[in-house]
């Protein structure tokens, strides 16, 4: 049984932060600039290793964008200090500074709402030349592309709490610091954190594919096990700044590693660690303390807090992941030399701030991006394919769409639906008098269904805040969660998980977009009502809770980009535009 007033909890502030055509949900109503969060965190006294900064043309080096879905396309790459630093590259580093008018802001790898970036990250990990010679616990700081030793672990402790794992397994943590969003969103923000912590977990994903290297979340976590293991509820080293939220940890692990520990019987991963093992790394010795973020105490906004407590994960649990099957076949599949980099695709991906109203997309293409989102289980490798491969449950999200320009397709409104299993729910919930007919040319297996055609463009941007990206673009779409009956089936903590595969959706978009040679953007700010009205939603059975569009971009010649790593000043903002 669930603790009904925590689920009561979620549910009363996802009602109360729904945004409507009367009101918006509260916030400051104003910029607080002069108390803005400071983007970057620092642990002043942790000692700091520089990670190595990589070109395009030095090892580990990037494969193509489109081997990095086929499977056993590339090579796994040795566990070095290079390869980790091409990691957090991809994932979570810094991959641009933008400047306008004197004011100049960094961008990174992961996008988030409003380039405010309340994830931070941290790696657990055992000896590794250049880095240290016996486990440790580090944070990732992303302005100087290096790790902060936070704590050291001895190699006895590290072998007994990964000896499950494969071999050369490590972890990475995310945790959220709500004021970075909440500074600018007031009591919508934990929403946009979780997207952000999904976003993290699909770049994470994408990042360690480049490299032949696997992940998964360990949601059997507790959150309280979170906390512990990665230093956030030591009370004395967050001393007079702004506290972190555990999110969640990830295993990575090299994918050649696996096939030798996985030879000769079938292998449950576990999603979990053994809590007292993980507790053990509280009485090591610790350096750092956080730094203060803002001038002036953060606005406090009680309901966040609030959420955020319901939310937790209260259990550690033992559920497993079977891994039978899943190594790399002896005979690799030849990479192919067709299309960009994903090195560069990732490095240049961006928010869009405005589209052309003109640029369209060739059908095939636009069912390419939809494929690429579905996590069916792939029988020949016998798990989902990137980066669904990253989160071990059930999918819950599904996308309405809003097509306005796609080649060969009527505009209109389609629905995809991601679990097929649920396409009579879908069906039962939403408008009687929809079509759910095939689009002409729509792969047999892409369960798309043109629900009204028509002009939705006025529509898009309407219920996106009338925000004209939503109808400027090729299509628009909202995230349909499985919302009421995941909440009641297991607990108010899954209130999170919906929110993180909605942002590892963005993810993947955001990426195929650049691929296709356009741009892509998350919109947080839509009605959500208005947006089940349109679609005939008239419960909590499903909620939309994020919104995307993709098209073609508008530049604007108002902004210097500069490199991410280099000589030149320190921010003097994080600005306005998305990352």
């Amino acid at each position: 049984m669930h603790d009904p007033d925590k689920l009561e909890a979620v549910l009363r502030y996802h009602e109360r932060t729904k945004h409507q055509f009367h009101r918006y949900a509260r916030s400051a109503g104003t910029l607080d600039w002069v108390n803005q969060p400071n983007p970057f965190r620092r642990y002043e006294g942790a000692p700091l290793t520089r990670l190595p900064i990589l070109g395009a043309d030095e090892e580990p080096l990037s494969p193509g964008y489109q081997d990095i879905y086929r499977r056993a396309s590339v090579p796994s790459a040795p566990l070095t200090l290079r390869s980790l630093s091409r990691l957090f590259e991809y994932a979570l580093a810094l991959s641009a500074w933008k400047e306008a008018g004197g004011t100049r802001w960094a961008l990174r790898s992961n996008p988030s709402s409003g380039n405010l970036h309340p994830t931070e990250g941290y790696l657990l990990i055992g000896a590794l030349a250049g880095l240290a010679h016996a486990p440790g616990l580090y944070h990732y700081a992303p302005r100087e592309h290096g790790l902060e030793r936070r704590a050291n672990g001895s190699v006895e402790w590290f072998a007994q709490l990964m000896r499950e794992f494969p071999p050369q397994a490590f972890l990475i943590g995310l945790s959220s610091i709500h004021w970075r969003e909440a500074w600018k969103y007031g009591e919508r923000a934990f929403r946009y954190c979780q997207h952000d912590a999904g976003h993290a977990i699909g770049a994470l994903g994408i990042a360690a594919a480049t490299l032949g290297w696997r992940t998964v979340v360990l949601h059997g976590l507790a959150d309280e096990t979170i906390e512990a293991l990665l230093g956030l509820d030591r009370a004395e080293d967050f001393a007079g700044a702004e506290r972190e939220e555990p999110e969640l940890v990830m295993l990575v692990w090299p994918s050649d590693s696996a096939g030798p520990w996985c030879a000769g019987a079938q292998r449950a991963l576990p999603l979990g660690l053994d809590p007292l093992l993980a507790r053990e790394l509280t009485k090591q010795g610790w350096c750092g303390a956080a730094n203060r973020l803002s001038r002036d105490d953060p606005v406090a906004w009680s309901v966040i807090d609030e959420v955020a407590l319901a939310s937790r994960n209260p259990i550690d649990e033992r559920v497993g992941l079977d891994l039978f099957g899943a190594s790399a076949p002896a005979h690799r599949a030849a990479a192919l030399p067709d299309g960009p980099l994903a090195g560069r695709i990732i490095r240049q991906r961006r928010s869009l701030l405005a589209c052309d109203g003109k640029t369209s997309l060739p059908a095939e293409r636009f069912y390419g991006m939809l494929a690429r989102v579905m996590p069916r289980v792939e029988l020949e490798a016998n798990r989902r394919p990137l980066p669904w491969d990253a989160i071990a449950w059930e999918p819950r999200i599904h996308l309405a769409l809003f097509v306005h320009r796609v080649d060969g397709l009527d505009s209109g409104l389609y629905v995809l639906v991601r679990d097929l299993a649920k396409l009579d729910k879908l069906k039962r919930a939403m408008h009687q008098r929809f079509d759910w007919s095939k689009p002409p040319g729509c792969p047999l297996d892409l369960p798309l269904r043109r629900l009204e055609s028509g002009d939705a463009r006025q529509l898009a941007t309407q219920v996106s805040c009338f925000q004209d990206i939503a109808g400027d673009g090729v299509f628009s779409l909202g995230m349909i969660a499985e919302y009421r009956d995941a909440l009641l089936a297991h607990g108010p903590w899954v209130y999170r998980r919906l929110f993180w595969e909605t942002g590892v959706i963005g993810q993947v978009l955001y990426l195929e977009a650049e691929a296709a040679g356009i741009g892509a953007t998350g919109i947080g700010c839509f009605f959500d009502d208005p947006v089940h009205r349109v679609f005939g939603f008239s419960d909590l059975e499903f909620q939309s809770l994020y919104h995307f569009t993709i098209g073609g971009p508008v530049e604007d010649s108002r902004l210097t980009t500069l490199a991410p790593y280099g000589a030149h000043p320190q921010a003097l903002g994080s600005g306005t535009d998305l990352a």
